[in-house]
């Protein structure tokens, strides 16, 4: 067993909120006079260029796995997948 498939990744409990004062106080006051900030345009190379790594990601991923290694993982998300409560709290 390869020491990747031993980690345990955490779910992200809150979006990444602006860290610095001066942003947090420029949001403070747009949202208090009603203002909007102003829509940055996202560089749409980076745009497709993370879309294509997105779209190959599964696919390679699973072509490098074995038969043992895929079915580790998938035995380990039924497990975590019954284990949980259900979403509307029906468990």
């Amino acid at each position: 067993m390869s020491s990747h498939t031993n980690s345990i990744m955490l779910k992200r409990t809150r979006k990444q909120g602006p860290e610095d004062v001066n942003e947090i106080a420029f949001r403070v006051v747009s949202g208090a006079t009603g203002e909007k900030p102003e829509e940055r345009p996202k560089n749409q190379a980076a745009v497709q260029l993370g879309r294509l790594g997105g779209l190959k990601g599964g696919k390679a991923r699973a072509a490098n796995l074995t038969p043992e290694q895929r079915s580790e993982i998938a035995q380990r998300a039924a497990r975590v997948r019954w284990s949980r409560p259900d979403e509307q709290g029906e468990n």
